[in-house]
Protein backbone atom coordinates (compact mmCIF):
# COMPACT_ATOMS: atom_id res chain seq x y z
CA UNK A 1 0.00 0.00 0.00
CA UNK A 2 1.32 3.18 -1.12
CA UNK A 3 1.53 6.03 1.59
CA UNK A 4 0.55 9.88 1.36
CA UNK A 5 1.67 12.33 4.36
CA UNK A 6 -0.10 15.43 3.96
CA UNK A 7 0.41 18.32 6.41
CA UNK A 8 -0.77 21.11 5.27
CA UNK A 9 -1.52 25.17 6.50
CA UNK A 10 -3.38 26.27 3.59
CA UNK A 11 -6.16 23.42 3.22
CA UNK A 12 -7.71 24.69 -0.34
CA UNK A 13 -8.74 21.22 -2.36
CA UNK A 14 -6.74 19.39 0.87
CA UNK A 15 -10.28 17.24 1.29
CA UNK A 16 -10.77 15.92 -2.46
CA UNK A 17 -7.22 14.94 -2.42
CA UNK A 18 -6.87 12.71 0.19
CA UNK A 19 -10.59 11.48 -0.46
CA UNK A 20 -9.34 10.49 -4.12
CA UNK A 21 -6.52 8.67 -2.93
CA UNK A 22 -8.43 6.72 -0.23
CA UNK A 23 -10.05 5.81 -3.06
CA UNK A 24 -7.13 4.71 -5.37
CA UNK A 25 -5.95 2.60 -2.17
CA UNK A 26 -3.39 5.21 -0.68
CA UNK A 27 -2.57 5.81 3.07
CA UNK A 28 -3.45 9.06 5.06
CA UNK A 29 -0.66 10.02 7.40
CA UNK A 30 -1.02 13.33 8.61
CA UNK A 31 -0.68 15.86 11.72
CA UNK A 32 -2.49 17.83 13.65
CA UNK A 33 -4.91 20.31 12.17
CA UNK A 34 -4.96 18.36 8.85
CA UNK A 35 -5.93 15.11 10.50
CA UNK A 36 -8.63 16.82 12.15
CA UNK A 37 -9.86 18.18 8.89
CA UNK A 38 -9.46 15.23 6.94
CA UNK A 39 -11.23 13.25 9.81
CA UNK A 40 -14.17 15.50 10.03
CA UNK A 41 -14.72 15.30 6.54
CA UNK A 42 -15.08 11.69 6.47
CA UNK A 43 -11.31 10.49 5.32
CA UNK A 44 -9.76 7.97 7.75
CA UNK A 45 -6.11 8.79 8.77
CA UNK A 46 -3.11 7.48 10.30
CA UNK A 47 -1.75 9.95 12.75
CA UNK A 48 1.87 10.63 11.93
CA UNK A 49 2.79 9.88 15.86
CA UNK A 50 1.63 6.35 15.24
CA UNK A 51 4.43 6.24 13.24
CA UNK A 52 7.50 7.66 14.76
CA UNK A 53 6.38 5.89 18.11
CA UNK A 54 6.88 9.49 19.65
CA UNK A 55 3.90 12.33 20.03
CA UNK A 56 3.47 15.82 19.07
CA UNK A 57 5.50 17.90 21.99
CA UNK A 58 6.56 21.64 22.72
CA UNK A 59 3.61 23.10 21.47
CA UNK A 60 3.62 21.01 17.98
CA UNK A 61 6.85 22.72 17.48
CA UNK A 62 8.25 19.07 17.35
CA UNK A 63 5.88 16.66 14.94
CA UNK A 64 7.63 15.16 11.71
CA UNK A 65 11.27 15.46 12.85
CA UNK A 66 12.14 12.18 13.19
CA UNK A 67 14.01 9.54 11.42
CA UNK A 68 10.88 7.42 10.44
CA UNK A 69 9.13 10.58 8.78
CA UNK A 70 12.83 11.37 7.06
CA UNK A 71 13.81 7.76 6.27
CA UNK A 72 10.99 6.65 4.78
CA UNK A 73 10.96 9.96 2.30
CA UNK A 74 14.78 9.42 1.74
CA UNK A 75 15.37 6.09 1.15
CA UNK A 76 16.41 5.09 -2.49
CA UNK A 77 14.48 2.26 -3.71
CA UNK A 78 16.32 1.18 -6.28
CA UNK A 79 19.39 0.52 -3.56
CA UNK A 80 18.95 -2.53 -1.68
CA UNK A 81 20.99 -1.76 1.06
CA UNK A 82 18.65 1.51 1.56
CA UNK A 83 15.65 -0.93 1.68
CA UNK A 84 17.76 -3.62 3.81
CA UNK A 85 18.19 -0.78 6.07
CA UNK A 86 15.12 0.68 6.43
CA UNK A 87 13.33 -2.86 7.32
CA UNK A 88 15.86 -4.15 9.71
CA UNK A 89 14.56 -0.28 11.58
CA UNK A 90 11.02 -0.40 10.92
CA UNK A 91 10.74 2.46 8.70
CA UNK A 92 7.49 2.41 6.41
CA UNK A 93 8.19 4.01 2.79
CA UNK A 94 6.38 7.73 2.28
CA UNK A 95 5.44 7.42 -1.82
CA UNK A 96 4.11 11.23 -1.33
CA UNK A 97 4.40 14.52 0.61
CA UNK A 98 1.93 16.49 0.04
CA UNK A 99 2.79 20.06 2.65
CA UNK A 100 2.84 23.72 2.97
CA UNK A 101 3.82 26.23 4.90
CA UNK A 102 2.88 28.27 8.22
CA UNK A 103 1.73 31.38 6.95
CA UNK A 104 4.87 33.42 7.87
CA UNK A 105 4.66 36.05 5.38
CA UNK A 106 0.63 36.43 6.23
CA UNK A 107 1.44 36.72 10.02
CA UNK A 108 4.30 39.41 8.54
CA UNK A 109 1.28 41.47 6.45
CA UNK A 110 -0.70 41.08 9.53
CA UNK A 111 -1.99 44.33 11.26
CA UNK A 112 -1.00 44.08 14.93
CA UNK A 113 1.46 41.15 14.46
CA UNK A 114 4.24 40.70 17.42
CA UNK A 115 7.74 39.87 17.01
CA UNK A 116 6.99 36.78 18.69
CA UNK A 117 3.83 35.98 16.64
CA UNK A 118 5.66 36.12 13.59
CA UNK A 119 8.83 33.97 14.70
CA UNK A 120 6.38 31.27 15.78
CA UNK A 121 5.25 31.55 12.18
CA UNK A 122 8.61 30.06 11.21
CA UNK A 123 8.25 26.61 9.79
CA UNK A 124 10.77 24.17 10.63
CA UNK A 125 9.37 20.59 9.60
CA UNK A 126 7.35 21.67 6.83
CA UNK A 127 10.47 22.52 4.50
CA UNK A 128 12.44 19.96 6.31
CA UNK A 129 10.00 16.92 4.79
CA UNK A 130 9.70 19.06 1.20
CA UNK A 131 13.35 18.84 0.61
CA UNK A 132 13.33 15.60 1.48
CA UNK A 133 10.64 14.46 -0.50
CA UNK A 134 12.12 16.76 -3.31
CA UNK A 135 15.61 15.47 -2.98
CA UNK A 136 14.33 11.61 -3.51
CA UNK A 137 12.08 13.11 -5.96
CA UNK A 138 12.24 10.15 -8.20
CA UNK A 139 10.74 8.20 -5.47
CA UNK A 140 8.69 10.56 -3.78
CA UNK A 141 5.79 12.82 -5.34
CA UNK A 142 6.10 15.92 -3.46
CA UNK A 143 3.38 18.61 -3.71
CA UNK A 144 3.73 22.31 -2.36
CA UNK A 145 1.36 23.86 -4.18
CA UNK A 146 -3.05 23.28 -4.56
CA UNK A 147 -2.82 23.86 -8.07
CA UNK A 148 -0.46 20.71 -8.91
CA UNK A 149 -3.53 18.24 -7.46
CA UNK A 150 -5.69 18.08 -9.74
CA UNK A 151 -2.69 16.84 -12.53
CA UNK A 152 -1.46 14.49 -10.63
CA UNK A 153 -4.27 13.01 -9.18
CA UNK A 154 -5.58 12.68 -13.20
CA UNK A 155 -2.50 10.86 -14.00
CA UNK A 156 -2.37 8.38 -11.18
CA UNK A 157 -6.63 7.53 -12.04
CA UNK A 158 -5.90 7.42 -15.23
CA UNK A 159 -3.50 4.80 -14.29
CA UNK A 160 -0.15 6.59 -16.22
CA UNK A 161 3.18 6.45 -15.05
CA UNK A 162 4.33 9.51 -13.19
CA UNK A 163 7.51 10.39 -15.26
CA UNK A 164 10.59 11.56 -13.78
CA UNK A 165 10.78 14.59 -15.80
CA UNK A 166 6.95 15.37 -13.87
CA UNK A 167 8.51 14.58 -10.77
CA UNK A 168 12.35 16.92 -11.06
CA UNK A 169 9.67 19.66 -12.21
CA UNK A 170 7.66 19.32 -8.78
CA UNK A 171 10.84 19.00 -6.33
CA UNK A 172 12.23 22.51 -8.74
CA UNK A 173 8.82 23.64 -7.39
CA UNK A 174 10.03 22.51 -3.48
CA UNK A 175 13.41 24.43 -4.12
CA UNK A 176 11.87 27.78 -5.44
CA UNK A 177 9.40 27.63 -2.66
CA UNK A 178 11.48 27.27 0.38
CA UNK A 179 14.02 29.19 -1.26
CA UNK A 180 11.79 32.05 -1.44
CA UNK A 181 10.23 31.39 1.99
CA UNK A 182 13.79 31.74 4.22
CA UNK A 183 14.57 34.56 1.77
CA UNK A 184 11.22 36.17 3.36
CA UNK A 185 12.46 34.90 6.98
CA UNK A 186 15.92 36.16 6.55
CA UNK A 187 14.71 39.62 4.99
CA UNK A 188 12.37 40.53 7.96
CA UNK A 189 14.76 40.01 10.32
CA UNK A 190 17.50 42.17 8.68
CA UNK A 191 15.06 44.74 9.08
CA UNK A 192 14.35 43.59 12.28
CA UNK A 193 18.10 43.73 13.56
CA UNK A 194 18.44 46.48 11.50
CA UNK A 195 21.92 45.28 10.66
CA UNK A 196 23.34 48.62 8.82
CA UNK A 197 25.48 46.58 5.78
CA UNK A 198 24.84 43.39 3.89
CA UNK A 199 25.81 40.13 5.19
CA UNK A 200 28.41 37.90 3.48
CA UNK A 201 25.39 36.60 0.86
CA UNK A 202 22.43 38.82 -0.10
CA UNK A 203 19.57 36.80 -1.61
CA UNK A 204 16.41 39.12 -3.04
CA UNK A 205 12.92 37.24 -3.38
CA UNK A 206 10.42 38.48 -5.82
CA UNK A 207 6.11 37.28 -6.81
CA UNK A 208 5.81 37.26 -10.44
CA UNK A 209 2.74 40.01 -10.24
CA UNK A 210 2.02 39.56 -14.00
CA UNK A 211 3.23 39.00 -17.30
CA UNK A 212 4.19 42.15 -19.76
CA UNK A 213 2.82 42.46 -23.12
CA UNK A 214 6.92 42.72 -24.16
CA UNK A 215 10.18 44.02 -23.43
CA UNK A 216 12.06 46.90 -23.98
CA UNK A 217 11.31 45.74 -27.29
CA UNK A 218 8.38 43.46 -28.76
CA UNK A 219 11.23 40.76 -29.48
CA UNK A 220 11.76 40.46 -26.01
CA UNK A 221 9.31 38.37 -23.47
CA UNK A 222 9.11 39.97 -19.56
CA UNK A 223 7.33 39.82 -16.37
CA UNK A 224 6.59 41.96 -13.50
CA UNK A 225 8.01 41.09 -10.15
CA UNK A 226 6.83 42.88 -6.72
CA UNK A 227 9.28 42.62 -3.93
CA UNK A 228 7.52 40.16 -1.79
CA UNK A 229 8.77 41.37 1.64
CA UNK A 230 7.67 45.03 0.93
CA UNK A 231 4.61 44.25 -1.33
CA UNK A 232 3.13 47.44 -0.34
CA UNK A 233 4.85 50.04 -1.95
CA UNK A 234 3.45 51.81 -4.49
CA UNK A 235 4.45 50.32 -7.45
CA UNK A 236 3.50 46.93 -5.99
CA UNK A 237 0.31 47.79 -5.15
CA UNK A 238 -1.11 50.00 -8.31
CA UNK A 239 -4.44 49.34 -9.91
CA UNK A 240 -5.20 49.34 -13.40
CA UNK A 241 -8.12 50.63 -14.56
CA UNK A 242 -8.43 50.47 -17.94
CA UNK A 243 -6.86 50.33 -20.98
CA UNK A 244 -4.29 47.83 -22.82
CA UNK A 245 -2.00 45.63 -21.12
CA UNK A 246 0.96 47.37 -19.26
CA UNK A 247 4.58 46.45 -21.15
CA UNK A 248 8.15 46.74 -19.88
CA UNK A 249 8.76 50.27 -20.63
CA UNK A 250 5.59 51.58 -19.55
CA UNK A 251 6.65 49.99 -15.68
CA UNK A 252 10.18 51.73 -16.08
CA UNK A 253 8.56 54.64 -17.01
CA UNK A 254 6.01 54.79 -14.15
CA UNK A 255 8.74 54.01 -11.45
CA UNK A 256 10.44 57.45 -12.57
CA UNK A 257 7.40 59.36 -12.85
CA UNK A 258 5.90 58.24 -9.43
CA UNK A 259 9.32 58.73 -7.74
CA UNK A 260 9.51 62.30 -9.05
CA UNK A 261 6.19 63.15 -8.34
CA UNK A 262 6.34 61.99 -4.79
CA UNK A 263 8.73 64.58 -4.50
CA UNK A 264 6.43 67.38 -3.74
CA UNK A 265 3.73 67.85 -1.05
CA UNK A 266 1.90 70.64 -3.19
CA UNK A 267 -0.11 69.53 -6.39
CA UNK A 268 2.15 68.52 -8.69
CA UNK A 269 2.55 66.75 -12.23
CA UNK A 270 5.57 64.98 -14.00
CA UNK A 271 5.19 63.41 -17.45
CA UNK A 272 7.72 61.46 -18.65
CA UNK A 273 9.24 59.89 -21.71
CA UNK A 274 12.32 57.64 -20.96
CA UNK A 275 12.27 57.86 -17.61
CA UNK A 276 13.69 61.34 -17.89
CA UNK A 277 11.08 64.11 -17.44
CA UNK A 278 9.82 66.41 -19.84
CA UNK A 279 7.47 68.16 -18.06
CA UNK A 280 7.40 68.87 -14.50
CA UNK A 281 5.30 71.91 -12.61
CA UNK A 282 3.51 72.27 -9.46
CA UNK A 283 0.64 74.64 -9.16
CA UNK A 284 -2.38 75.54 -6.39
CA UNK A 285 -4.33 72.82 -7.87
CA UNK A 286 -3.70 69.71 -10.25
CA UNK A 287 -5.33 71.12 -13.49
CA UNK A 288 -3.39 73.76 -13.28
CA UNK A 289 -0.42 71.65 -12.21
CA UNK A 290 -1.15 69.35 -14.93
CA UNK A 291 -1.32 72.21 -17.30
CA UNK A 292 2.06 73.46 -16.68
CA UNK A 293 3.81 70.42 -17.08
CA UNK A 294 2.37 70.20 -20.24
CA UNK A 295 3.43 73.13 -21.83
CA UNK A 296 6.60 72.86 -20.17
CA UNK A 297 7.39 70.31 -23.33
CA UNK A 298 3.75 70.05 -25.26
CA UNK A 299 5.80 67.87 -28.09
CA UNK A 300 7.38 65.59 -25.56
CA UNK A 301 4.46 64.74 -23.59
CA UNK A 302 3.00 63.06 -26.40
CA UNK A 303 2.86 59.27 -26.02
CA UNK A 304 4.24 60.32 -22.50
CA UNK A 305 3.90 58.78 -19.24
CA UNK A 306 2.04 61.43 -16.64
CA UNK A 307 1.77 61.17 -13.05
CA UNK A 308 -0.08 63.45 -10.15
CA UNK A 309 -0.43 63.79 -6.53
CA UNK A 310 -3.69 64.77 -6.34
CA UNK A 311 -6.93 62.63 -7.23
CA UNK A 312 -7.86 64.03 -10.91
CA UNK A 313 -11.49 65.44 -11.48
CA UNK A 314 -13.37 66.33 -14.62
CA UNK A 315 -11.36 69.82 -15.37
CA UNK A 316 -7.54 67.79 -15.30
CA UNK A 317 -9.17 65.00 -16.88
CA UNK A 318 -11.12 67.10 -19.74
CA UNK A 319 -7.33 68.67 -20.48
CA UNK A 320 -5.38 65.08 -20.15
CA UNK A 321 -7.85 64.34 -22.91
CA UNK A 322 -6.89 66.46 -25.98
CA UNK A 323 -3.85 64.69 -26.67
CA UNK A 324 -2.10 61.08 -27.04
CA UNK A 325 -0.99 59.73 -23.39
CA UNK A 326 0.16 56.05 -22.82
CA UNK A 327 -0.39 56.20 -18.76
CA UNK A 328 -2.20 58.37 -16.47
CA UNK A 329 -1.24 57.39 -12.61
CA UNK A 330 -3.01 58.97 -9.85
CA UNK A 331 -4.16 58.51 -5.89
CA UNK A 332 -7.64 58.64 -7.57
CA UNK A 333 -10.25 59.48 -10.03
CA UNK A 334 -13.55 60.81 -9.75
CA UNK A 335 -16.37 59.76 -11.83
CA UNK A 336 -16.50 62.18 -13.82
CA UNK A 337 -13.10 61.82 -14.99
CA UNK A 338 -13.17 58.53 -15.63
CA UNK A 339 -15.93 58.82 -17.76
CA UNK A 340 -14.11 61.06 -19.96
CA UNK A 341 -10.95 59.36 -20.37
CA UNK A 342 -11.91 55.96 -20.34
CA UNK A 343 -13.20 56.98 -24.36
CA UNK A 344 -10.22 56.87 -25.12
CA UNK A 345 -9.69 52.85 -25.83
CA UNK A 346 -6.13 52.53 -25.36
CA UNK A 347 -5.23 54.81 -22.29
CA UNK A 348 -4.38 52.80 -19.17
CA UNK A 349 -5.21 54.57 -16.33
CA UNK A 350 -3.89 53.59 -12.81
CA UNK A 351 -4.44 54.38 -9.28
CA UNK A 352 -1.13 54.41 -7.28
CA UNK A 353 -0.71 56.11 -4.06
CA UNK A 354 1.51 58.75 -5.52
CA UNK A 355 0.67 60.63 -2.27
CA UNK A 356 2.64 58.42 0.10
CA UNK A 357 6.20 59.33 0.80
CA UNK A 358 9.26 57.34 -0.88
CA UNK A 359 9.64 53.64 0.19
CA UNK A 360 12.46 52.06 -0.90
CA UNK A 361 15.66 51.99 1.01
CA UNK A 362 18.13 50.61 -1.43
CA UNK A 363 18.70 50.67 -5.12
CA UNK A 364 19.39 47.58 -6.76
CA UNK A 365 20.88 47.56 -10.68
CA UNK A 366 21.69 44.04 -12.36
CA UNK A 367 24.78 44.14 -14.22
CA UNK A 368 26.36 41.14 -16.27
CA UNK A 369 27.22 38.46 -13.98
CA UNK A 370 25.98 40.30 -10.59
CA UNK A 371 24.13 43.10 -8.66
CA UNK A 372 24.77 46.48 -7.67
CA UNK A 373 23.16 47.67 -4.46
CA UNK A 374 22.99 51.05 -2.73
CA UNK A 375 21.14 52.69 -1.12
CA UNK A 376 18.20 54.71 -2.37
CA UNK A 377 18.83 58.66 -3.27
CA UNK A 378 16.68 60.13 -0.45
CA UNK A 379 17.47 63.84 -0.78
CA UNK A 380 14.55 65.16 1.46
CA UNK A 381 15.42 68.76 3.01
CA UNK A 382 18.05 70.39 1.10
CA UNK A 383 20.20 72.54 3.01
CA UNK A 384 22.15 74.56 1.31
CA UNK A 385 25.16 77.66 0.92
CA UNK A 386 25.08 80.60 -0.96
CA UNK A 387 28.56 80.98 -2.10
CA UNK A 388 28.51 83.91 -4.16
CA UNK A 389 28.31 87.65 -4.01
CA UNK A 390 24.77 87.95 -4.57
CA UNK A 391 22.01 86.56 -2.16
CA UNK A 392 19.05 84.39 -4.05
CA UNK A 393 15.76 86.23 -3.87
CA UNK A 394 12.98 83.96 -2.39
CA UNK A 395 11.20 83.43 -6.05
CA UNK A 396 14.88 82.32 -7.16
CA UNK A 397 15.56 79.75 -3.60
CA UNK A 398 11.78 78.60 -4.94
CA UNK A 399 12.62 77.67 -8.06
CA UNK A 400 16.50 76.40 -7.32
CA UNK A 401 14.76 73.76 -5.60
CA UNK A 402 11.91 72.85 -7.65
CA UNK A 403 15.22 72.46 -10.73
CA UNK A 404 17.40 70.64 -7.62
CA UNK A 405 14.23 67.48 -6.96
CA UNK A 406 13.91 67.13 -10.60
CA UNK A 407 17.29 67.10 -11.81
CA UNK A 408 18.29 64.32 -9.72
CA UNK A 409 16.17 62.18 -11.36
CA UNK A 410 17.41 63.22 -14.84
CA UNK A 411 20.29 60.90 -16.20
CA UNK A 412 23.55 62.18 -16.13
CA UNK A 413 25.32 64.66 -16.99
CA UNK A 414 21.80 66.44 -16.62
CA UNK A 415 20.84 70.40 -16.34
CA UNK A 416 17.21 71.30 -15.58
CA UNK A 417 15.73 75.06 -16.22
CA UNK A 418 13.40 76.45 -14.45
CA UNK A 419 11.05 78.99 -13.51
CA UNK A 420 7.82 79.79 -11.38
CA UNK A 421 8.16 76.18 -10.29
CA UNK A 422 7.69 74.50 -14.03
CA UNK A 423 10.42 73.21 -16.16
CA UNK A 424 11.38 75.03 -18.79
CA UNK A 425 13.70 72.63 -20.24
CA UNK A 426 15.55 69.12 -19.50
CA UNK A 427 19.23 68.27 -21.04
CA UNK A 428 19.74 64.54 -20.06
CA UNK A 429 22.03 61.60 -20.74
CA UNK A 430 25.00 63.48 -22.50
CA UNK A 431 28.68 63.35 -22.09
CA UNK A 432 29.96 66.74 -20.90
CA UNK A 433 28.65 69.35 -18.42
CA UNK A 434 28.80 71.73 -20.98
CA UNK A 435 27.28 69.67 -23.86
CA UNK A 436 24.31 69.23 -21.08
CA UNK A 437 24.45 72.86 -20.60
CA UNK A 438 24.24 74.21 -24.36
CA UNK A 439 21.35 71.44 -25.28
CA UNK A 440 19.21 72.82 -22.79
CA UNK A 441 19.58 76.32 -23.66
CA UNK A 442 18.98 75.63 -26.72
CA UNK A 443 15.88 73.74 -26.03
CA UNK A 444 14.59 76.72 -23.85
CA UNK A 445 15.22 79.27 -27.01
CA UNK A 446 13.71 82.62 -26.12
CA UNK A 447 12.35 81.56 -22.63
CA UNK A 448 16.08 81.08 -21.25
CA UNK A 449 15.99 84.13 -19.77
CA UNK A 450 15.44 84.80 -16.21
CA UNK A 451 15.23 81.16 -15.41
CA UNK A 452 17.50 79.08 -13.12
CA UNK A 453 19.33 76.62 -13.41
CA UNK A 454 20.06 72.96 -11.80
CA UNK A 455 22.97 70.63 -12.28
CA UNK A 456 23.06 66.98 -10.82
CA UNK A 457 27.31 67.10 -10.15
CA UNK A 458 29.53 70.38 -10.17
CA UNK A 459 30.71 72.31 -12.64
CA UNK A 460 34.37 71.03 -13.48
CA UNK A 461 35.14 74.81 -15.47
CA UNK A 462 33.55 78.09 -15.78
CA UNK A 463 32.12 76.73 -18.71
CA UNK A 464 28.52 76.53 -17.75
CA UNK A 465 28.80 80.01 -15.97
CA UNK A 466 29.76 81.59 -19.40
CA UNK A 467 27.22 79.82 -21.28
CA UNK A 468 24.32 80.44 -18.68
CA UNK A 469 24.97 84.72 -18.32
CA UNK A 470 25.12 85.13 -22.00
CA UNK A 471 21.52 84.16 -22.05
CA UNK A 472 20.53 85.99 -19.26
CA UNK A 473 20.00 82.81 -16.48
CA UNK A 474 20.12 84.35 -13.05
CA UNK A 475 20.83 81.73 -10.27
CA UNK A 476 22.25 77.97 -10.55
CA UNK A 477 22.21 75.28 -8.08
CA UNK A 478 24.90 72.93 -7.96
CA UNK A 479 26.55 70.23 -5.72
CA UNK A 480 30.11 71.98 -5.28
CA UNK A 481 33.08 70.05 -4.99
CA UNK A 482 35.55 70.37 -7.75
CA UNK A 483 38.90 71.81 -7.70
CA UNK A 484 37.91 74.42 -9.71
CA UNK A 485 35.06 75.96 -7.61
CA UNK A 486 37.35 79.18 -7.11
CA UNK A 487 37.01 79.69 -10.48
CA UNK A 488 33.24 78.52 -10.95
CA UNK A 489 32.34 81.13 -7.85
CA UNK A 490 34.63 84.25 -9.32
CA UNK A 491 32.68 83.50 -12.97
CA UNK A 492 29.15 83.74 -11.20
CA UNK A 493 30.35 86.82 -9.50
CA UNK A 494 31.96 88.85 -12.69
CA UNK A 495 28.13 88.00 -14.03
CA UNK A 496 26.17 88.68 -11.18
CA UNK A 497 24.48 85.52 -10.92
CA UNK A 498 23.79 84.35 -7.37
CA UNK A 499 24.41 80.45 -6.59
CA UNK A 500 24.18 77.85 -4.09
CA UNK A 501 25.67 74.60 -3.37
CA UNK A 502 24.08 71.52 -1.73
CA UNK A 503 27.02 69.74 -1.06
CA UNK A 504 25.23 66.68 -2.31
CA UNK A 505 25.60 65.04 -5.79
CA UNK A 506 22.81 63.30 -7.77
CA UNK A 507 24.28 61.27 -9.94
CA UNK A 508 22.09 59.12 -12.29
CA UNK A 509 23.41 56.62 -14.70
Amino acid sequence: MKSALISVSDKTGVVDLAKRLTTMGWRILSTGGTSKTLNENGVSTTDVSEVTGFPECLDGRVKTLHPKVHGGLLARRSLEKHMQQAESLGIEMIDMVVVNLYPFKATLEKVGSTHEEIIENIDIGGPSMLRSAAKNYEDVVVLCDPTDYEMVLEKFEAGEKFEKADRALLALKVFEHTSHYDTLIASYLQKHTKREEPGKTVTLTYELAQSLRYGENPHQKAWFLKDAIASDTAMASFKQLHGKELSFNNLNDLSATVKMVREFDQPAAIAVKHTNPCGAAVGHDIATAYQLAHDADPTSIFGGIVAVNREIDRETADKMSKIFLEIIAAPSFTDEALEILTRKKNIRLLTIPTDKPYEDTMDVKKIEGGLLIQEADHSGEVPYRVVTDRIPTDSEVADLLFGWKIVKHVKSNAIVLAKNDVTVAVAPGQTSRILAAENAIRQAGAQVKGTVMASDAFFPFPDVIEAAAAVGITAIVQPGGSVNDPDVIAAANKHGITMIFTDKRHFRH
